[in-house]
């Protein structure tokens, strides 16, 4: 195994550095640096032992199974947050030097991406006037937003969909956004009305919703859970048979709900409609 490799990727885990994991293995910051490079003879088993564990990792040695004449060979995980479309390892800045392991690289797509855009007011300063080349490779220095945004990260791959019935009556609809082990960070409440009793008139089986609310854990918006429990409520009245969810909403809440499909009814800025389509045969 590429032992070099699989240190920078627990540090890149653990969040350390070349210097702090020497100093909680003991191991010298210069003897690291060599087994990272690949540089000089192999390792002593005891060094990279004491390595892994002050990076909360755990050396375990496989025996051949019967199956096999040689044990599998398993390359390390690549975290969630790595790029993607190619090796972090293998990714250099413009004087050819390897990015620090425990920094999540990350390609600048838009100037969001950019901690150092603060410059650019909202986003929408034209290119010409930028006072600065924007790289094409960026990564967050302080720890607080490396943990945010591996959060975010890890949210959005674990995080699961579903309509909650437990304790309610028939007329409340409770969806979720749960993340295992973690439990909901996101939840949407709706409940029919009757329309006999709103307009005392007899209209027959149709029925209608109201939107309660729609409720994303603080550090986990802008995730698109939001939108995809509305998308499940839509897809449930669809094969329930109802069409139509009112809701309320001000500021920021209506443009959300307009983003998601709802129209703004006429003479009344604040009130939103969303029409659902029957389900297809």
């Amino acid at each position: 195994m590429d032992v070099g490799a699989t240190l920078r990727d627990l540090r890149r885990r653990a969040d350390l550095s070349q210097r702090e994991l020497a100093e909680r293995s003991g191991v010298p910051k210069s003897t690291l640096a060599r087994i990272e490079a690949g540089q000089g003879a192999g390792p002593a088993f005891r060094t990279v032992e004491r390595l892994v564990r002050a990076a909360g990792g755990e050396v375990i040695l496989k025996l051949p199974n019967a199956h096999s004449s040689a044990a599998a060979d398993e390359s390390p995980q690549a975290p969630n947050n790595a790029l993607r479309d190619e090796p972090q390892d293998e990714l250099r800045d413009e004087a050819g030097r390897r990015y620090p392991a425990h920094l999540d690289v990350r390609r600048v797509l838009t100037l969001k991406d950019w901690p150092a855009a603060w410059w650019v007011h909202s986003y929408t300063l034209p290119q010409r006037l930028w006072p600065v080349r924007v790289p094409e490779l960026t990564y967050d220095l302080d720890r607080a937003r490396r943990d945010e945004r591996r959060l975010r990260d890890q949210t959005r791959a674990q995080v699961r969909f579903r309509r909650a019935f437990e304790g309610l009556p028939a007329t409340s609809w409770r969806f979720l956004a749960e993340v295992p082990e973690a439990g909901p960070v996101g939840e949407l409440r709706a409940h029919e009305r009757s329309l006999d009793l709103l307009l005392g008139e007899d209209w027959g089986d149709r029925r209608e919703l109201v939107l309660e609310s729609v409720v994303v854990a603080p550090g986990l918006r802008t995730l698109g859970m939001g939108r995809q429990l509305i998308e499940l409520l839509a897809r449930e009245m669809a094969v329930a048979g109802i069409r139509t969810i009112h809701a309320i909403a001000d500021g920021g809440n209506v443009e959300f709900l307009l983003a998601c499909g709802f129209e703004l009814q006429a003479g009344r800025p604040s009130a939103l409609t969303l029409e659902v389509r029957p389900p297809r045969p």
